[in-house]
């Protein structure tokens, strides 16, 4: 795992932005893309980098996290919706060949192993994006999921809903389930990137980074991927007892060595 502290917001949007952008311009390639607010900034990066540096993502194929489960797809705060209206249709990406999973499906167990197997058929994420919630969530795997669950049906919990009620016209709106994938299937993105920025994630952070592994934290499954890049900015870090660490190898980074 690596830590890399940046100054401010802008700054960890350039960071991941770069590791995309790496992927993209390799050839073809399967992009994870996360919704919420901490990846917006990457993707206005990258669609940036689209508009003035010619960067193409017609070679790209993406994989969303989850989708409520009930909510139809083209309201605005499904994330069918969301990943378009700030990514997709800022760039060169086929909409059809972004996928996510169908929270409409009359059978919502199965549309779930049919998503797994998408993935997997597709030939696996080469890169994936994360959030993480003020409970240590990633995806929707709230606390107590399996540290090996595949993509499932979870119920939210009332911090997750409340932390998300702010899209929606009232706390009520938000559904109280979701189909999201599991944590075992996260893990097998080659590379996965975190990104956190703000001081109400620095708890997270911490426990997901330098705490124990446990379902509790369930972002802290990430300490078991072989290459895992965490990005935040200096608050997002403020409860990381080895960051003058982390700010050192950054700072002393090989220059032949990418994240």
């Amino acid at each position: 795992m690596e830590v890399v502290i940046r100054p401010d917001v802008a700054e960890v949007d350039s960071v991941v932005a770069d590791v995309v952008e790496r992927v993209v311009r390799s050839g073809s390639c399967v992009l994870g893309l996360a919704t919420g607010s901490s990846p917006v900034g990457t993707y206005r990066e990258l669609a940036r980098r689209h508009r003035e540096n010619g960067l193409s993502f017609s070679g790209a194929r993406a994989f969303l996290l989850d989708e409520y489960v009930g909510l139809p797809k083209d309201q605005e705060q499904s994330y069918f919706s969301f990943i378009r209206a700030e990514f997709v249709d800022h760039v060169d990406l086929d909409p059809a060949v972004v996928e996510s999973p169908n929270g409409e499906a009359s059978d919502i167990a199965a549309e779930a192993i049919r998503y797994d197997r998408a993935i997997a058929e597709g030939g696996g994420v080469d890169v994936q994006l994360l959030g993480i919630g003020t409970d240590g969530h990633i995806g929707f795997n709230e606390p107590g999921s399996s540290l090996r669950s595949r993509t499932r049906v979870k119920t939210l919990t009332e911090q997750t809903r409340a932390d998300n009620a702010r899209f929606f016209d009232a706390p009520d709106a938000v559904p109280h389930h979701v189909l999201t994938q599991g944590l075992g299937t996260i893990l097998e993105a080659k590379h996965l990137i975190l990104i956190a920025t703000g001081e109400s994630k620095a708890d997270a952070v911490a426990a997901a980074v330098e705490g124990p592994l446990s379902a509790f934290c369930p972002a802290s499954v990430i300490q078991w991927h072989q290459h895992v890049s965490v990005v935040v900015d200096e608050a997002a870090a403020s409860k990381l007892a080895l960051a003058d660490y982390y700010r050192y190898a950054f700072a002393n980074k090989p220059a032949w060595q990418s994240l």
